[in-house]
């Protein structure tokens, strides 16, 4: 795609899953990759697939819910170049219905999901606008779009990502940023493993399966492709919107 060779580009949740893929990608477009990761022997590991294929990348242990951490691998990354994209994938959640869950919970899905993803775009656009520019595709979860059974909290710091985007977006267009969104559906991730777990996440999987117009969970590899075009050349005019990626599961007008 245009416009990614010689880019940096830092990829939050680098270590497995989606991000894996989407750092993986990043670097065959021949980005320069860096990987923030609380799981810091995991985005090594990617780092390691990534130089092994001839690209080049670089990995901090990072936990996004942390602002003294994020500061600092901002700092550090920002010392070997201006960062010209910042892709927000880290996330996590638990699957339980709402009146079953408690504060600590909640606590934790909004600090990864939403306090985390702020954090990263506080810490790193400044220095978009600084360098004239950048791009920002965050990645929510039609869970944000239109709400998913077990996930009340999860999807309301997603349905709240979307929004803040398109907030941004506006803010920034001027300055040269562009701000856009990433909606996966349910997705084969080692999340999504942990979440669905047992006889109840069998059948959870089987029926979202039998939901989804392709048949299928999404891949990792089936997002890469958007998010590497949202950042190139190609979308040049493109800011504030948000895709899903979910096989036809949900179509939005």
């Amino acid at each position: 795609m245009r416009g990614l060779a010689g880019k940096r580009v830092i990829i939050t949740g680098g270590a497995s899953g989606i991000g894996r893929s989407i750092a993986r990608r990043f670097a065959e477009e021949e980005s320069d990759v860096i990987i923030f990761d609380a799981n810091g022997p995991g985005a090594e590991e990617t780092v390691a697939m990534i130089e092994a294929a001839g690209g080049n990348a670089s990995a901090f242990a990072v936990d996004i819910t942390d602002r003294a951490q994020i500061d600092a691998a901002v700092r550090a990354a920002e010392d070997s170049g201006p960062i010209d994209f910042l892709v927000n994938n880290a996330g996590w959640d638990r699957m339980e219905t709402f009146l079953e869950t408690d504060v600590d919970l909640w606590k934790k899905v909004i600090d990864i999901n939403l306090y985390g993803p702020l954090h990263m775009h506080h810490a790193v656009l400044p220095g978009m606008v600084k360098n004239g520019g950048g791009r920002v595709i965050n990645i929510s979860s039609d869970a944000g779009r239109v709400g998913s059974s077990g996930e009340a909290v999860y999807s309301a710091c997603k349905g709240g990502i979307i929004s803040f985007s398109k907030t941004v977006a506006r803010e920034l267009a001027r300055a040269g940023i562009q701000v856009n969104v990433v909606c996966p559906g349910p997705t084969d991730t080692p999340l999504f493993a942990a979440v669905a777990v047992g006889d109840k996440g069998a059948k959870i999987a089987e029926g979202l399966k039998r939901a989804i117009p392709m048949r299928r969970l999404a891949e990792p590899s089936d997002f890469p492709g958007i998010v590497c075009f949202l950042a190139s050349d190609d979308a040049g005019f493109i800011t504030g919107q948000t895709i899903s990626v979910s096989g036809g599961l949900t179509m939005h007008g």
